[in-house]
């Protein structure tokens, strides 16, 4: 019988990726993590604005309703009482009124607290530059005030929107916009990140105290290249 040499038998072919085939899959995943962390942080961005949003049109709600129960005055505030503190800096808003006197049933001066107030979500703030007195001329700033006479953590500087005992905005037609940004140590002024360069959301408040909110950039943004807000 006639042997075959183990040198002329038939060895399956051993198959595997190439040094170049291996790089070009890790540079695709690269590319495709790099486009799914690029939208989570939009979609985060988006979810923070919507939120505060919300937020907002209730604590403007609560004033309001304040101002008809009591048969007084009543306001949303919105701190800007320290810089350096970006727990409270364009992110607290609080709810206060003014006080009756009993004998002459005349408002006090001092505004009076009315709740602990709400915060805006993380890396949104308050945008003063944005928000107008006059949202349709995109005329005149939000009034300011100091708030005194109250606990120590909330002593300071305001944004005011105020309502009367009837329950009418004072300032009809102003606007309340909020943005998604940061806020370098020393800035007073939020800057808009490279990843929500349009990220930003808000309504304009009636004299009824109904609100309408924004449901397009460029009801807010008279320019597409805004770096702070």
């Amino acid at each position: 019988m006639r042997s075959t040499p183990i040198s002329h038998l038939n060895h399956p072919r051993q198959s595997g990726f190439s040094l170049v085939e291996l790089l070009t899959v890790i540079a695709i995943i690269s590319v495709l993590m790099t486009v799914a962390v690029v939208g989570l942080n939009g979609m985060a961005g988006g979810k923070g604005v919507s939120t505060a949003v919300s937020t907002s049109e209730a604590v403007f709600e609560e004033a309001r309703s304040l101002a008809v129960g009591r048969r007084t005055n009543a306001a949303v505030l919105v701190s800007v009482q320290d810089p350096d503190n970006r727990d409270t800096y364009l992110r607290r808003m609080v709810v206060a009124y003014k006080e009756i006197d009993p004998l002459t049933n005349e408002q006090k001066g001092d505004w009076v607290l009315a709740s602990r107030g709400a915060t805006l979500p993380d890396k949104v703030y308050y945008s003063a530059k944005l928000s107008k007195r006059n949202h349709q001329t995109g005329s005149g700033s939000v009034e300011r005030i100091s708030l005194s006479g109250v606990k120590r953590d909330y002593i300071g500087e305001y944004y005011i929107y105020q309502f009367n005992s009837e329950g009418i905005c004072t300032t009809p037609g102003a606007s309340f916009v909020v943005g998604m940004g940061t806020l370098p140590i020393g800035d007073k002024n939020p800057v808009v990140s490279a990843s929500s360069k349009r990220d930003f959301g808000g309504f304009v408040i009636w004299r009824n105290g109904s609100t309408s909110i924004f449901r397009d950039p460029s009801q807010i943004l008279t320019t597409g290249d805004i770096k702070k807000f």
